[in-house]
Parts: C-alpha cells; sequence; structure tokens
C-alpha cells in the first residue's frame, strides 16, 4: 500500500489486516456506490491508465510508439479479426495499485471464450513500448459478446507478470495448461446466466494486466476526457453517448 499508493477508501474491507493474502488483496472489491455508470453507450471496463485508442485498419492495431501487431493475432482468430476491420479498439492498463475486476462496457451476451498460452511480459507501457507486439504474445482470455444493436463486440484480458491466471465469473479461474494449447468455449444461446447488464462484473486478475476492448465499425465517437495516458475509472463514459 506505500510503494503504490492504495487507498482502501472505497473498498468493501478498508483495513488491510481483513485481506488473507496478496491475492485477496489485489482483487478486493469496492463499496456498491463506488463506480457509477455513466450514460454512455460505452463505458469503461475497468479502472487504470488508457494506453492506445484507435481504428482497426487492415486488421492491425497500434501497440505504442507506432508498433503494430495483428488482431488476428491477438485474437488467435482469423475470422473474428475481419469482422472488426474499421471498428474501434482501445486498451486499458491496469497497475498494481488499481482496483482489478474488470466489468461490461456495455450490455452483452456471451458467445464464446479462447485462451490462448503465451509470455508472461510485464505490461508496464515503458516495457509494452520496447517489445514488439508484446500484447499479442502474451498469455490472453479472449471473450465475444453479442450486443442487441452494435453486434459482437470482443473483450480481450491479457495476462502479465505473476497473472498466472486469469478469472472469470462464469467459469471461475482459466489457469496455464501444461500442454500450453489454444482452449475454445462455446456458449448457447438460452442461458440468461450469460446475459450481462452494463457495468456487470465479469472477471478479474491478480495484481495488474490490461484489457483490450475491440467494437465492429459503427459511429463511436470517443469522449473528450478518453484519451492515451489518462487515467480512467470503470464506469466512465469512453462514448460521446
Amino acid at each position: 500500500m506505500r510503494k503504490h499508493g492504495i487507498d482502501l477508501a472505497q473498498a468493501l474491507r478498508t483495513c488491510a489486516s481483513d485481506y488473507h493474502s496478496f491475492n485477496d488483496f489485489f482483487t478486493r472489491k469496492l463499496r456498491p456506490d463506488a463506480r457509477p455508470l455513466a450514460h454512455a453507450d460505452w463505458l469503461s471496463p475497468a479502472d487504470g491508465v488508457v494506453s492506445q485508442i484507435g481504428v482497426i485498419q487492415a486488421t492491425h492495431m497500434m501497440q505504442a510508439k507506432q508498433q503494430q501487431y495483428s488482431a488476428s493475432q491477438l485474437l488467435a482468430d482469423a475470422a473474428l479479426a475481419h469482422y472488426f476491420e474499421g471498428g474501434r479498439f482501445t486498451t486499458v492498463y491496469l497497475s498494481p495499485r488499481d482496483y482489478h475486476r474488470v466489468h461490461m462496457p456495455c450490455e452483452g451476451r456471451l458467445l464464446g471464450m479462447c485462451y490462448v498460452p503465451g509470455k508472461l511480459f510485464s505490461v508496464r507501457p515503458d516495457i509494452v513500448a520496447a517489445i514488439d507486439g508484446l500484447l499479442a504474445r502474451n498469455e490472453r482470455l479472449i471473450c465475444w459478446f453479442q450486443h442487441p444493436q452494435y453486434g459482437i463486440f470482443v473483450m480481450v484480458l491479457v495476462g502479465a507478470a505473476i497473472v498466472g491466471s486469469i478469472h472469470t465469473v462464469w467459469h471461475g479461474a482459466i489457469n496455464p495448461t501444461a500442454e500450453k494449447r489454444i482452449k475454445r468455449w462455446r456458449y448457447s444461446d438460452d442461458n440468461p446466466e450469460l446475459c450481462f447488464a452494463q457495468g456487470d462484473e465479469i472477471g478479474h486478475f491478480q495484481l495488474g494486466s490490461t484489457v483490450i476492448v475491440l467494437m465492429p465499425q459503427n459511429d463511436v465517437r470517443w469522449h473528450t476526457a478518453w484519451q492515451v495516458d489518462r487515467t480512467v475509472l470503470q464506469g466512465q463514459a469512453m462514448s460521446t453517448r
């Protein structure tokens, strides 16, 4: 807490002694009123810093310092990547001091999930800028959803140093496998537990990591406060409406 300037005033448990382990501390929940939702179609999925925003062109996205990486490689699915041609994307970096739970940027029904094994490089912005294609090389969990108006959108939860597993509310912990292979899950249309409202929690990291949101081609316009290197809070407006 001293090293990273962590304030527990908004947490459900406000004393450090109330936490039983580092993981328990880093995955702490906040008070229900700590993150009010803005009135916008797209909201920030997490607390952190906006490390990139942009347009997906020729299925490529910008990582940092003008380095490009492939959406096909990131998603481990060329067809899904092609669907987002001309769409928008944004990347939010969660530091060790941040609230580590990830929430829905808009409403949606879970269609599928893909675990991709990979490296566990630190995702600190200076390291991301130094390693070509880092975000598409790290271990990651890709979740795609159906929005009733916009169509399919994707949230990519990127693993990092010390983050050896990622948790979702529908599956629990998704741990690295010894065989280091891609795993995929498809979900039926008739499961009401996989329909999420805007702002619902979908999972959490341990310590810190990165969330990438891919939005289909539409008229999304970034909110004036949604800018690279800007600190943001979960539930903050990402779009102008």
